[in-house]
């Protein structure tokens, strides 16, 4: 287990959720980045502090590997229908910008003849608009595990759903590549807009595990429904 420069709960993950061994990279940092003797200019301890924190998030999440097996016995139909947006984990930075506005949007996921997973999201923006993404998520060989390309952002994406209680939640631990970058994004699903303390927990410390830094995992506030597209 890596572990951090700062007291926390030690994590026991459940026996589906596994991980192995792996050499990506998950945040672009070079040794420029890192060492003030190669730049022209000098870097303050204060100036240096955020990104040794970052850097010791990517250590960490590579130690942990970026290989995450599903949950066992993963069963297609039993995640179909509706899902509310509870928790959302990640370092990316379009995140870090939009965090402090991001509120709970709804997922329907519907799967196909095929065994794909066709998922449809809906937020309601603060001008009363609603922001929608679809997404046909095709299935592997790996049960539970999905593949999908973001044509928004122009993002190939590996889906992996790690922790599923059918009735209750949905642990999605979700890999995000865009030119040679790899990012990690974990999210809490609900049946209901709350789940118990638990659970919360348990998103919380796989966030971490992934890497995500703790200011970064966020608890969505719930909001107005979209209406139906």
């Amino acid at each position: 287990m890596c572990v951090w420069m700062m007291e926390m709960k030690r994590y026991t993950p459940p026996p589906s959720l596994l991980y192995k061994q792996s050499s990506g990279r998950l945040f672009n940092i070079s040794p420029a980045d890192l060492h003030p003797a190669s730049r022209n200019h000098t870097i303050s301890s204060a100036a240096m502090s955020p990104l040794l924190v970052l850097l010791g998030a990517t250590l960490c999440a590579l130690t942990m590997s970026s290989e995450v097996v599903p949950q066992a016995d993963f069963n297609l139909q039993g995640i179909a229908g509706k899902w509310y947006l509870i928790g959302f984990a990640t370092n990316a930075q379009w995140f870090v910008k939009r965090k402090a506005t991001m509120k709970m949007g709804t997922a329907m996921l519907n799967p196909t003849a095929e065994g794909d997973l066709d998922i449809s999201y809906a937020s309601l923006s603060s001008d009363g608009s609603c922001w929608r993404k679809n997404s046909l998520a095709k299935k592997t060989d790996t049960p539970g595990r999905f593949t999908y390309t973001c044509q928004r952002w122009g993002s190939e994406n590996d889906m992996r759903v790690v922790d599923v209680n059918y009735e209750q939640y949905a642990l999605i631990y979700t890999t995000k590549k865009k030119a040679g970058e790899l990012t990690t994004v974990t999210k809490l699903y609900g049946r209901e807009e709350e789940v118990g303390a638990e659970v919360m927990e348990k998103f919380r410390q796989m966030s971490l595990e992934a890497g995500a830094l703790p200011e970064n995992i966020v608890f969505l506030p719930k909001q107005p429904e979209c209406p139906a597209a």
